[in-house]
C-alpha cells in the first residue's frame, strides 16, 4: 500500500502535493491531517507548515479478484484468473484443467463464487460494481440450455393446460427464462418462493 507524507501553507495544499508524488486522483486517497498547520503573524512570523499523510486506497476490483484467487487457490488444481471492468460490472473469467470442480452441479458452485465475491464487492468498494464470474464460456452455454428448457416447458404448459414450476435457480437464470418466454402470447411467467428457493411457474393463459 503506498503512502506520502507532505506538507504545505495549508492542508488543502499538503494534500494537492502528497497526490501529485502519488499519482492518484482525490477519490483514490485516504487522507490523515497529521497538523493543520498555523499561518503565524502577517502570514510570516511563527508560521507553521501543514502537514498530512495520505495513503493510496486499494483498488477494489484488485482486492476482489485476490478474494477470488484465494478462494479458488484452495480447490485441487491450477487456475488461471482473468478480469476485466466495463462501466460498473467486473467480470472474472477462470480457466484451468479442473475447471468442472469450480462449475459444480448445474454451476452451482460458480454460482456460489459468484455470490461471496459480490458480497465482498460490497465491503470494498463504496461505488456499487456488479460481479459476473465465468468459466470457460459456461455462462453462454448454460443460458443456450436455460433457453431450450423454458421453450420445453412452456410447450408442455400450453399443451396440458397445467402450471409447469421449474426447479430454483439464481435470479439472473430466472431472468433468462422471463425474457426467453415474454413474447410469447399462449403463456405467461411468475416468480414465486423465496431466496435461495425462488423458481419460475410458466402458466398457460
Amino acid at each position: 500500500m503506498r503512502k506520502v507524507t507532505a506538507s504545505g501553507q495549508t492542508v488543502d495544499e499538503a494534500v494537492q502535493s502528497a497526490l501529485r508524488q502519488l499519482n492518484i486522483s482525490e477519490d483514490q486517497a485516504q487522507v490523515e491531517v497529521i497538523d493543520e498547520g498555523k499561518k503565524g503573524i502577517l502570514g510570516l512570523f511563527g508560521s507553521k507548515p501543514a502537514i498530512v499523510k495520505v495513503t493510496q486506497k486499494e483498488d477494489p476490483v484488485e482486492k476482489i479478484q485476490k478474494y477470488v484467487k484465494n478462494i479458488v487457490n484452495e480447490f485441487d488444481g491450477q487456475f488461471d484468473i482473468e478480469t476485466k471492468v466495463v462501466q460498473n460490472e467486473v467480470m472474472i473469467q477462470l480457466s484451468g484443467e479442473k475447471i468442472a470442480l469450480l462449475i459444480g452441479k448445474r454451476g452451482q458452485t460458480l454460482n456460489a463464487l459468484q455470490y461471496l465475491a459480490q458480497l465482498a464487492m460490497h465491503q470494498y468498494s463504496e461505488k456499487y460494481y456488479s460481479v459476473t464470474i465465468d468459466a470457460e464460456g459456461y455462462r453462454e452455454r448454460r443460458k443456450e440450455t436455460l433457453i431450450s428448457l423454458a421453450e420445453r416447458l412452456a410447450d408442455r404448459a400450453s399443451k396440458t393446460k397445467k402450471d409447469v414450476k421449474i426447479e430454483p435457480m439464481p435470479s439472473y437464470e430466472r431472468k433468462v427464462i422471463h425474457t426467453a418466454l415474454q413474447k410469447r402470447s399462449d403463456i405467461a411467467t411468475d416468480s414465486q418462493g423465496d431466496e435461495p428457493n425462488r423458481y419460475v411457474v410458466i402458466k398457460p393463459k
